[in-house]
């Protein structure tokens, strides 16, 4: 009994920490997204500050996976609080007086810090609940579906502290102005890091790292497979949540505080979702067998939304910005359900020695996504607007599903 009341613990410790770095990562993107176009940036600009952020996850994902297998998941979690830390003081140096190139490359490295840090602090989190749940597993209490449900609650409770970031975030600039928002988040922060360091154990996961490339790469034809899907379900989310939908709905007629309150909303809504999965998915005894036709169902589901948002558009309503939050509504809940499934089946194709190297990997195809995303709502926007970000959207879910056809129906044994 002590042994699975220190899983749930440290499960609990883990989730509360990531909620507090989530809340000020949400408020981040809010108050850059604001600030800056308040400034006169265009679409595409305004892509641009966020690529590195979302490049730099790329590597932070697949080295932290390897890095907290290595040292363990608790450092490399206090390693992403501090590196978030970093990038808010450095952020709030700026000046909206300097001259634009210098202004756009020192928000762009600082976006990219934070981006590090998002991404060394998911990875260190969603890999602790592998181990958490293993333990509780060992010590002898039934799995009965738990790390489907540990992973649906705490992948949707955090998008749900993402969601009242955003809405953090515009109240912060409005109320304080961007630089004091940074310092404050900078400092709520410091002490999510202070409870983490006295709290949880520092050698948590901590286990034989891969020696070679060959073998980090190495991974199972699930976790590949998977990999590829991701990027592209989350690049089609970012393709037009980014850059395209907050600034169509500002030229709609709607203030910052109405875009920050929807967005907010929608995310929140997104993560309740998330964590009500499993009682949306059908469970099997082996963990696959249901699972993974579930994520070529909704993926398909999905696919078609963007599809029929774009044709009710082309008509030329007289509302169209309400045709497309309608339209965001049923996107946001086919897609939470579709990253709770995927979120679940990372963890159940993992091994569990190196859960840590096999999550890392999968979120750096996450990071890829993201990436490929951003670029392309500021891009896309600007040349063929909202319609043409639909487009990619539908384009992107096509080749997540196609690839979640080969998925395996049973488990692999990963290379050790």
């Amino acid at each position: 009994m002590a042994a699975i009341s220190a899983g749930l613990r440290n499960y609990a410790i883990v989730t509360a920490a990531y909620w507090g770095f989530t809340l000020t990562d949400g408020a981040l993107r809010m108050l850059v997204l604001f600030t800056f176009f308040k400034l006169g940036y265009s679409p595409f600009t305004l892509a641009l500050l966020f690529l590195l952020y979302e490049a730099a996850g790329i590597v932070a994902n697949f080295v932290g996976g390897w890095l907290a297998t290595r040292y363990g998941i608790t450092r490399m979690l206090t390693v992403g609080l501090s590196t978030q830390i970093a990038g808010f003081l450095l952020l709030s140096a700026m000046s909206p007086g300097w001259e634009a190139a210098f202004l756009v490359a020192w928000v762009v490295a600082a976006q990219g810090i934070c981006g590090v840090a998002k991404d060394l602090t998911k990875t260190a989190s969603k890999s602790a609940i592998k181990v958490t749940e293993k333990e509780a597993r060992n010590a002898g209490e039934g799995a009965d579906g738990r790390l489907f449900r540990w992973v649906a609650w705490f992948t949707g409770s955090k998008n749900a502290m993402k969601g009242a970031g955003f809405f953090l975030g515009g109240v912060l600039l409005e109320a304080f102005g961007f630089r004091l928002a940074l310092w404050l988040m900078a400092a709520a922060l410091g002490l999510v890091l202070i409870g983490v360091v006295l709290s949880l154990p520092p050698m948590m996961g901590k286990a034989r790292a891969s020696g070679t490339a060959r073998e980090l790469f190495g991974k199972s034809r699930g976790v590949n497979l998977l990999a590829a899907a991701r990027i592209g379900l989350f690049g089609a989310r970012d393709v037009w949540f980014v850059v395209g939908l907050p600034v169509f709905l500002y030229a709609a007629g709607w203030t910052f505080a109405m875009v920050g309150a929807f967005l907010a909303v929608w995310t929140v809504g997104y993560g309740l979702v998330q964590a009500a999965a499993p009682a949306l998915v059908k469970r099997s005894p082996d963990g696959l067998s249901a699972e993974v036709p579930a994520a070529r169902l909704w993926s398909f589901g999905l696919m078609l939304v963007p599809v029929i948002i774009a044709a009710s558009l082309v008509v030329q309503p007289p509302r169209p910005d309400l045709v497309l939050v309608a339209g965001l509504c049923v996107f946001g809940f086919a897609f939470a359900v579709n990253s709770s499934v995927h979120s679940y089946l990372i963890l159940a194709y993992a091994g569990s020695e190196k859960a840590a190297e096999d999550v890392g990997f999968y979120y750096a195809a996450n990071a890829a996504g993201r990436f490929a995303g951003t670029l392309l709502s500021g891009l896309l926007f600007q040349t063929g607007g909202i319609l043409g970000c639909l487009a990619g959207s539908a384009a992107m879910l096509a080749a997540c599903w196609l690839v979640t056809l080969a998925l395996p129906v049973t488990r692999e044994v990963p290379p050790s």
